[in-house]
């Protein structure tokens, strides 16, 4: 049983997230709006935490399965874009006083570089193990990923509870901005990795 655990934890994580994603949806016609966020910023963290749990769990128990190595950062990956998927769909986040076609233009932008990023380094990944290069996560990616995740926290915690603050427009933008800029620099470092016979972390 106990070497099933991470597994389970994984297919935890998907309902979790497929949870998650439809309050974010549903989030803009309930009433105690900041309750419901709240929530769903919980579900988020324990959904989170689940990703570091059934790794350590499975380290320590030297289990591993072909189930997990994909479905694992597959469900990261839904977390993730599937969060700023649902953002862009209801509106979210607002930012100062930008119209609604610049905040559409941000919101999907946000939404087409994680994508982007996420697919070609997906393919990259194939056809480096084919070739027999290491294509394990580096110091890039753990930021990359840690950083997606505090903006999608980010953004929940301001549509919850500072909607139209100033401190949460700022907060908001640099984050966004930061996360953006790791993602796109983590994908090209893994760009260049593809190509050669070593890691480079």
């Amino acid at each position: 049983m106990l070497k099933h655990l991470p597994n389970i934890l994984t297919l935890g994580r998907i309902v979790l997230t497929i949870i998650f994603l439809i309050m974010l949806l549903y989030s803009p016609t309930v009433e105690n709006k900041p309750l419901f966020l709240d929530i769903a910023f919980a579900i988020f963290v324990v959904a989170g935490l689940t990703d570091t749990i059934d790794g350590a769990i499975a380290r320590k128990l030297g289990v591993t399965s072909k189930f997990g190595r994909i479905m694992d950062p597959l469900a990261d990956k839904v977390l993730v874009c599937g969060a700023f998927i649902c953002f862009a769909v209801i509106g979210e986040p607002k930012l100062f006083n930008f119209g609604f076609g610049t905040l559409a233009f941000i919101q999907w932008l946000v939404v087409g570089v994680l994508i982007l990023r996420d697919v070609s380094i997906t393919i990259l990944r194939q056809v480096a193990e084919t070739r027999g290069i290491n294509f394990a996560a580096t110091t890039s990616g753990k930021l990359k990923m840690f950083l997606q995740s505090f903006a999608v926290g980010t953004v929940v915690i301001k549509m919850a509870h500072a909607q139209t603050a100033t401190w949460g427009y700022w907060f908001t933008s640099v984050v966004l901005t930061l996360m953006l800029a790791v993602t796109v620099i983590s994908g090209i470092k893994a760009t260049r990795r593809s190509f050669r016979k070593k890691t480079v972390v």
